[in-house]
């Protein structure tokens, strides 16, 4: 085999594929995050502490030298990616535990057996 046939295999294994797709989807959600953090929960929450600073961009947030603003916006998309992934994980635990927990109905050898039980019955 050669090793372009070899890269070949390893290139469509369904594992690789739905790698790939997690990572485009995770990029689309990091951007989606990014915007909320920015556009949103920045300016609600720390427009008052930022006006009291004497600043108008949370980037120009700083102690002395030390620009912590910056450090600041990460800490806070971090604890909101957190938080949504495990909102999303929480949801389908329990979408997974309901199907686990839904009764299943008799299989097709139960339902073949208590067929057979029906008809016995009815011929005595």
């Amino acid at each position: 085999m050669s090793l372009f046939q070899e890269f070949k295999l390893f290139a469509m294994r369904g594992n690789i594929l739905d790698l790939a797709v997690a990572v485009i989807i995770g990029a689309a959600f990091g951007s989606i995050v990014s915007s909320l953090v920015d556009d949103i929960i920045t300016p609600l929450l720390l427009t008052p502490a930022m006006e009291a600073a004497g600043v108008k961009e949370i980037a120009s947030l700083k102690w002395g030298e030390v620009k912590y603003g910056n450090f600041l916006a990460a800490v806070i998309k971090f604890i909101s990616v957190a938080f949504v992934l495990f909102m999303l994980i929480k949801t389908f635990n329990v979408l997974q535990k309901k199907k686990e927990e839904a009764p299943a109905g008799p299989s097709s050898t139960d339902a073949l057996l208590t067929e057979i039980r029906d008809l016995l019955k009815e011929k005595k």
